[in-house]
């Protein structure tokens, strides 16, 4: 299937064709057709499956026609977490629409009110936005919804984790109930499900596989370590492994910019990005990672969210998430659209029962590997995952006999020059 078989505009196919894309992703192929014919879609899809384009190219063909714009209101909603979120769905709107006469603009906190205003008092198409920078300018009577003929839920799940169910809430009471309705979620929790009862009627149901097409393709591994010599540690992998990229997730904004000066100290160039920094700064440093002017960045989870390149190397979990499926997520921003990528965890033994955790949604126990020049006082403790012995009942004491099994196994090399365990 290409994309001209999914009924498609002209001026649509020929932006794809120059951006060099010729064969939809699953996401796209089951949902591109169910929006074009005007249903409401609840999709389930994680980050790198290309669900962005999947609700961006039949928003674009349901509005490309030529219409009289009225001030202070718009024909589709894109709601999403994160400002960098925002910026990212509307950088890929320009992109797709770069052949059609529809105009749009992202919403979002941290940066001035005015041109925000000024843009809505010209009239737009499509806005995105982030939940709080949308009620301010309604509060203000910036913006009015009785044109709404579109809304999108970007990353529910992210949302509902962030606090924003009130203020969601209080947003969809304002919408015209004659509309059509989109959630995309990467999970489908009982929150989720609870909230897409007062979004989408009767809608298609769209699922796809956790990383299908990259997963297979992410080399994941992990460093046991002590806590206080993490720093030291990732210093040492950029360097001896000659690390040219990375994406590193940390727990805290105080740890992000204690990491960055320690790595500094190291004559290492890294700059953090996260939620206390403002838009312009956030930025510039997003855009300095992209063209590779900045090789090492330091994210938390939740600035990290709108993160979107296309060939990232790697991905390093300098602290393992409190949640499993953010896991997921993290190492889906690399190997991406079918490439390889690496995923690092740097795990200590408090970390332990986030990784534990983390085996079990995967159903599988990541490689750990040994570097000599760090050896571990606190040592991880084996994977709490059924252990399986030669006879083929499940062992009453799965950590004696996996400690057994684990002295009776060589220890091999990798391909990094690290031991695996």
């Amino acid at each position: 299937m290409t994309f001209h078989t999914l009924g498609l505009s002209d001026p649509i196919l020929q932006a794809l064709e120059e951006k060099g894309y010729a064969t939809p992703t699953e996401i796209q192929r089951k949902a591109i057709p169910a929006i074009l014919e005007g249903r409401d879609v609840l999709a389930t899809a994680q980050t790198g499956t290309g669900k962005t384009a999947a609700f961006v190219l039949p928003i674009l063909q349901a509005l490309g026609g030529e219409r009289e714009r009225r001030p202070k209101r718009f024909r589709a909603l894109i709601l999403v977490p994160t400002r960098e979120l925002a910026i990212q769905v509307q950088d890929n709107i320009q992109l797709y629409g770069k052949h059609l006469a529809v105009t749009s603009m992202s919403m979002v906190g941290g940066v001035d009110l005015e041109p925000q205003k000024q843009q809505l008092i010209e009239g737009v198409d499509i806005v995105v936005a982030t939940p709080g920078r949308l009620l301010d300018l309604a509060y203000q009577r910036a913006l009015y919804f009785d044109e709404l003929e579109i809304l999108v839920l970007d990353e529910a799940d992210r949302m509902l984790d962030m606090g924003f169910i009130d203020d969601l809430d209080k947003i969809i009471a304002r919408l015209p109930a004659e509309r059509q309705s989109m959630l995309f979620s990467a999970t489908l929790s009982s929150q989720v499900k609870s909230l897409a009862r007062s979004v989408v009627n009767n809608p298609v149901d769209v699922s796809v596989a956790s990383n299908q097409k990259t997963a297979p393709k992410i080399s994941q591994w992990l460093i046991a370590v002590d806590k206080h010599n993490k720093s030291a540690l990732l210093s040492h992998l950029i360097k001896e492994r000659n690390w040219k990229q990375a994406l590193i997730f940390i727990r805290t904004q105080h740890g992000a910019a204690k990491l960055v000066s320690q790595l500094e100290k190291r004559d290492i160039k890294a700059e953090a990005i996260h939620g206390g920094k403002s838009q312009a700064s956030r930025s510039k440093i997003l855009a300095d990672f992209k063209s590779g002017e900045l090789n090492i960045l330091v994210a938390t989870g939740v600035a990290a969210r709108g993160i979107d390149i296309d060939e990232l190397e790697r991905v390093v979990n300098y602290d393992m998430p409190d949640e499993a499926d953010e896991y997921i997520h993290r190492i889906g921003r690399t190997g991406r659209a079918g490439l390889s990528g690496e995923a690092v965890s740097l795990v200590s033994k408090d970390d332990f029962k986030r990784l534990c955790a983390v085996e079990r949604r995967l159903g599988k126990i990541i490689d750990r590997v040994i570097i000599e020049e760090f050896p571990v006082v606190k040592d991880l403790p084996p994977s709490n995952l059924n252990f399986v012995p030669k006879s083929g009942k499940t062992s009453k004491h799965p950590k004696k006999e996996n400690q057994t099994a684990k002295a009776e196994q060589p220890a091999a090399k990798t391909p990094w020059g690290g031991i695996r365990k």
